[in-house]
Parts: structure tokens; C-alpha cells; sequence
């Protein structure tokens, strides 16, 4: 369930009464802490090269002609990343690029941001700056028009900003500006072998940071002390920490957390929500544990959301629309008295997500979505249940569907008793 998005990172960390790991004390921020024993997992890794980036635009401009746009636009974000391999940021400052239905990406960006830009453009490109006092969007615009567009569809990104994309219908008033999803998502729905790489190479190593963590967490601990050994043992590990989301005692039934302090206490739920990045690339891992002797309700949840992960990916089959897997849990949790539907004590939210170079990314296992599944599609998989007031349980793994059908990134836990394998 984590989000690497760096916002939903600071909100967990305020909503946990953290200043992010510069307010621990020094002797537990991660840098401080012996993983001398953790060797890196990703030395040997293959980052996203030209070649599958040109690959990545053939196949888009390829569903632009069946869609009949002229071109689409993109701010700077995991898409992107995904088509040119600029790492930029958002500001009133405007940097896009445009991928015509066919010819070379266009990359606008400011006169003095250009060298910083085509540091990280891993694709054959034109660069067109504009200064200062110059109108950015006037230039944006031009590109577009240069693709045949003033006249015909152009399809703008779901992320970019409303000010860019009504700039552009205003400086080209007779172009239909429309939904870029039928390319950008239909591109990133379905991962390549090397994307897949790096998604086993990230879940690789939130899986043993998790399983080094585990043991070090103690009564008393708080959410930033495991927080830190859980960064501290991914960083080592060759990973990006995207930040632990720690739950404990009474917090665990509230999927996004509490407010109230928090510390291990023996007999209750400790749940832990972690995920790193490598190359780009998401892993999203939950595991639910007691510290000491486990009450018998705990253990009863425990092993219904363990049936109910397992449930879910034999509902995971190609072909199924999305909403199957969900519903098939669902159906399973109302059988064992919890719900209905999204009701508490249950369920109160879908199944999974997509993931990729987004720790959350289209489409959803969630009651309704009507996507078929197919290979190269990838998924988490944590059907949790919640009891306000007492705890919650969230068991989380990915998966990924290939031609036999679905494949785990990480191995769900065999037992509460044996969390990490």
C-alpha cells in the first residue's frame, strides 16, 4: 500500500508526529546504524537503457495512429522518465515534451535548465529552450502545431497541469485537446522483461530488509526507530528507501495510521508497510506480526487475510476483468462475518494496485474496474482486515502476470508465528 510519491511521505510522517529522520536522535537515524553485514543486492542490475526507450516511444506513437492523435504532451514525472529518461521536477518554470504520432520527441525546457536536462535524456531528441522573459507555452504550442495538431486531436498526460494544457488549447484553438490514457497507460500497464528485472531486484531487497529488521524490533521501539532500521538495511542493500509506514498496537486498524503515540507492546500487532526503488522502479511489502505471545483473535485474523492473499491470486487469472480479484476476497471475507462490502470491522479498501515506476499506478483490483488482465501486468496484492479500536492485519505482496498466469515478486508469509519466511 505505500506510496513512494515524496508528499505521501511527508504526510505519513506528520501524521506520525515525525520530522522525517532528521529528528531522531543521531544515534538512530539510518546513516548511523551497523549494517556491515548487508551486501548490496543490485550491483549487477541493468537500469532501463536507449534501446527500451525507443522501443517504449515506436509502441506509443504505434497507439496514437489507432487513436488518431497527432501527438501528446508530457510534463516531467514517471512518464516522463518512462519515454525520454529526463529526471526533472515541476515548476512554474515549464519543461514538457512532445512525442508526435511520428519523428523525434521535442523537449522544451529554459535556456538555462538545458545542459542540466540532457544529462539524464536517454533518447534521441530535439531540445528547444526559451528565456526568461519569453512565453514558454507560445513555444510548446508550436512544437505541437509542427506535428500536425493544430487542427486535430492532441493528447495531453493525466498529470499535467491545468494552466499547461489550457495554454495550449488557447494558443490552438482549433486542435482537440483529449485524454492521453489510451497511449500513456496502455505503454505502462504492461512491463517489459527488463522492467520486471528491476521490480523482483526491488521487492529482492525490501523482502531481506524486512526479514533484518525483524528480529531488532523490540518493546518500546517507536514507528521512527524502525522506520530508521528498515532505511538503513534497504540503502545497504543496493535499494532507494521509500519510507517504512509503521503501525502499532491500536494504529494497525487504521490503514494510513494515527495520531496518537505509538510503541511495541508484547501481545500486539506490529504492521509494517515498506517499499524501495531500484532503477526507477517500486517494490510495496506489508507484513503484520506480534511481538511476544499472540492473542487468538490476532491469530484468527492473521490467517483469514493470509486464505484471503492467497484467494486473490488464484482469482488473478488472464483474461478476468480486474474487479474479479477483488470481489472474489471480498465474497470470502462476508463468508467469515466481516463486512459487507467496504464496511468495518473488513475491508475498507480495494484488494491492489498497479505498480511500477509509481508506487501506485493504473489499473486497480477493485470492485468494478472491468480491465482484463494480461501479461506484463503488475499488481499488490494485501487484503487486509480492519477492526476499529483493536488492530488490523495487512499481509502485502506483488505479483506480476505472465503467460501462465501470476507470478509472486515476494513470498507471502507461511505463518504468524513465521512472518518472514
Amino acid at each position: 500500500m505505500i506510496d513512494l510519491r515524496p508528499d505521501r511521505r511527508r504526510f505519513g510522517a506528520a501524521l506520525l508526529g515525525l520530522a522525517g529522520l532528521a529528528a531522531l536522535p543521531a544515534s538512530l537515524r539510518a546513516a548511523s546504524i551497523d549494517t556491515g553485514a548487508l551486501k548490496s543486492l543490485t550491483s549487477g542490475i541493468k537500469p532501463i537503457d536507449a534501446a527500451e526507450r525507443t522501443m517504449r516511444i515506436a509502441r506509443a506513437q504505434a497507439l496514437m495512429a489507432q487513436s488518431g492523435l497527432a501527438a501528446i504532451v508530457i510534463e516531467p514525472g514517471s512518464s516522463l522518465d518512462y519515454f525520454t529518461g529526463v529526471k526533472w521536477w515541476r515548476s512554474e518554470r515549464v519543461t514538457v515534451a512532445i512525442i508526435p504520432a511520428s519523428g523525434q520527441p521535442v523537449i522544451v525546457t529554459p535556456f538555462f535548465e538545458e545542459p542540466s536536462v540532457r544529462q539524464s535524456l536517454g533518447v534521441l531528441a530535439d531540445v528547444r529552450v526559451w528565456q526568461e522573459d519569453e512565453d514558454p507555452l507560445a513555444l510548446v504550442a508550436e512544437a505541437v502545431r509542427q506535428t500536425g495538431g493544430a487542427n486535430a486531436a492532441i493528447g495531453i498526460e493525466e498529470t499535467v497541469r491545468f494552466f499547461i494544457s489550457d495554454g495550449i488549447a488557447r494558443r490552438l484553438p482549433l486542435a482537440r485537446i483529449v485524454s492521453a490514457d489510451p497511449v500513456v497507460r496502455a505503454c505502462r500497464m504492461v512491463k517489459t522483461p527488463a522492467e520486471i528485472a528491476l521490480m523482483q531486484a526491488a521487492s529482492d531487497v525490501t523482502e531481506t530488509a524486512l526479514r533484518w529488521a525483524w528480529p531488532r524490533i523490540k518493546p518500546g521501539m517507536g514507528p521512527s526507530e524502525i522506520e530508521a532500521l528498515i532505511d538503513a538495511a534497504t540503502a545497504a542493500l543496493g535499494g532507494r528507501p521509500g519510507g517504512a509506514l509503521v503501525l502499532l498496537g491500536e494504529a494497525s486498524a487504521y490503514p494510513h495510521g494515527s495520531s496518537k503515540p505509538q510503541a511495541v507492546r508484547e501481545g500486539e500487532v506490529v504492521l509494517l508497510d515498506c517499499g524501495c526503488s531500484v532503477g526507477g522502479y517500486a517494490s510495496d511489502i506489508s507484513r503484520s506480526f506480534v511481538v511476544g505471545k499472540a492473542p487468538d483473535d490476532v491469530r484468527r485474523v492473521w490467517d483469514i487475510v493470509a486464505e484471503g492473499q492467497q484467494r486473490a491470486l488464484a482469482a488473478a487469472r488472464l483474461g478476468t476483468p480486474a474487479c474479479a480479484v477483488d470481489d472474489a476476497v471480498r465474497a470470502f471475507y462476508e463468508a467469515k462475518g466481516f463486512g459487507p462490502r467496504y464496511q468495518l470491522p473488513g475491508l475498507s479498501h480495494r484488494t491492489g494496485h498497479g505498480i511500477g515506476m509509481d508506487g501506485h499506478e493504473p489499473v486497480n483490483l477493485v470492485h468494478g474496474e472491468t480491465t482484463p488482465l494480461a501479461p506484463g501486468m503488475c499488481f499488490s496484492n494485501e487484503p487486509g482486515l480492519y477492526l476499529p479500536g483493536k488492530f488490523g492485519i495487512r499481509l502485502e505482496d506483488c505479483f506480476h502476470m505472465t503467460e501462465n498466469g501470476p507470478q509472486w515478486f515476494s513470498t507471502p508469509p507461511r505463518s504468524l508465528d513465521a512472518p518472514f519466511g
